[in-house]
């Protein structure tokens, strides 16, 4: 059993001066990624950036001209060479200044250039479904993480979160329950089956993130 410090302690170790951290948070569809990534970017002397793989989503346009609309979310959605070139960029900290592409769900597109990561950013978070998949570029881009964290939680409570956030972002309730039970449940089982690769195993509740709460963190 491990605590949020006993997370972050973990984080300290991994910290080396004058060395760029580059940690991957990757799990199932709504486990819970983005809350736990934007709490960990704080606890860093100086903060972390926050780079989203769904930055890398392919255009609806596109999606639909490939016939992919109602698969969007599969792995075969987004620029994966895209996202590599990225990891390899910021790993060589060769530039003054890389900027990344996130994704807004306001308008359920991708917004090139909207993330900016200068040369001194020493610790970089990247969060996606797929850090951990066996897919060349993929493989490549982990190559460029320090280490890939793998989330889980109760599939109760990461299904119900993805109905309401498909509800609040303009889908029926009868619509959000087709789109989760059929793609997005799709998508989780594969990305389960990369669980294995992961440096670190996080049973992620949101009552982790309290300090004196204990909750089940273990290696991979």
């Amino acid at each position: 059993m491990a605590s949020s410090g006993q997370i972050l302690e973990r984080c300290e170790r991994l910290i080396r001066d004058g060395q760029r951290l580059m940690l991957g948070i990757a799990g199932t569809p709504g486990v819970g990624k983005s809350y736990f990534t934007e709490w960990l970017s704080t606890q860093f002397p100086g903060g972390a950036t926050i780079v989203p793989f769904d930055g890398f989503h392919l255009s609806n346009e596109l999606l639909a001209a490939k016939g992919l609309a109602q698969v969007k979310g599969h792995i075969d959605t987004f620029d994966l060479p895209g996202f590599r070139s990225l990891l390899q960029r910021l790993r060589s900290q060769d530039e003054d200044v890389v900027y990344a592409p996130k994704y807004v769900r306001d308008i359920e597109e991708s917004v090139g250039s909207a993330v900016e990561i200068p040369r001194d950013a020493q610790v970089l978070i990247v969060e996606g479904n797929y850090l951990l998949a066996d897919h060349p570029d993929l493989a490549r881009s982990r190559e460029c993480l320090d280490e890939v964290w793998y989330l889980e939680t109760d599939d109760e409570t990461r299904v119900k979160r993805l109905i309401q956030r498909h509800i609040q972002f303009g889908k029926s309730a009868q619509a959000a329950r087709d789109w989760v039970m059929n793609s997005d449940e799709a998508n989780a089982a594969f990305i389960r089956s990369t669980r294995h690769r992961a440096d670190y195993v996080v049973a992620y509740s949101e009552s982790l993130l309290d300090t004196g709460n204990e909750e089940s963190t273990t290696s991979a």
